[in-house]
């Protein structure tokens, strides 16, 4: 690998307002990328933005709800408008009782600006919800175990055209995502038993690294002391 073979990429991060989205997006940024940060947030994403931007990284702040087909469609030619290119697509927006149609569609409309180039880094963020299962998340499961085939099948896809898709597989992290299970007085994990997103996003970054004759296809990252893994 080279010194930075990341400088002067556009990497484009969903759910970027927040949580492992934000640390991403923060972490490309320091890896000398140009970042378009998406969230349904505008707000959000326009505040990670103005950060980057004051670490004097490029970067673009876009309000997009994933699921609208229509709407991806117009962020990604906005990208491509700005920055004449698209280098890597993290998926990180993501709902918890659906199938990603988020990501499916953002590949659908992200492969041609990848194809032209003949060079491109998809990742799709799962979850160990797709190697394990536990009570009343039947669809959760589903889902993410959904994504790993999805990215398998889009990885044999994109080979021809030098397209890269690696699924990282994350286990509990510090993030909002368990809030609404709070709200509700669900038990949740211990916060000094999940981790840092931070050390989520750096393994993202590593697999955009990886020299291109090589492909790293599947990651998982959890907790030292996530106690219902392996």
């Amino acid at each position: 690998m080279n010194d930075n073979p990341l400088q002067g990429k556009v990497a484009l991060v969903t759910g970027a307002g927040s949580g492992l989205g934000e640390a991403t997006a923060r972490a490309f940024a320091d890896a000398g990328c140009s970042v378009v940060c998406i969230d349904i947030n505008g707000e959000a994403a326009e505040r990670v933005r103005r950060d980057l931007a004051n670490q004097d990284s490029k970067s673009l702040a876009l309000q997009c709800d994933v699921s609208n087909a229509g709407a991806v469609f117009k962020r990604v030619e906005a990208v491509d408008a700005h920055f004449g290119r698209l280098d890597i697509v993290v998926n990180c927006a993501a709902i918890d009782h659906t199938l990603s149609v988020d990501e499916m569609t953002i590949e659908q409309w992200d492969q041609p600006l990848m194809r032209r180039q003949h060079s491109g880094h998809i990742i799709n963020v799962a979850s160990t919800a797709a190697t394990r299962a536990w009570a009343n998340a039947s669809a959760y499961h589903a889902s993410k175990w959904g994504l790993i085939g999805f990215s398998r099948g889009l990885g044999v896809e994109g080979r021809a055209d030098g397209i890269r898709v690696t699924t990282i597989i994350p286990g509990g992290m510090r993030t909002h995502f368990f809030d609404r299970f709070t709200e509700q007085g669900i038990p949740m994990p211990e916060q000094q038993n999940l981790q840092d997103p931070a050390n989520v996003a750096r393994v993202i970054v590593f697999a955009t690294q990886v020299p291109p004759e090589s492909a790293l296809q599947e990651v998982i990252i959890t907790p030292m002391m996530e106690t219902s893994w392996p």
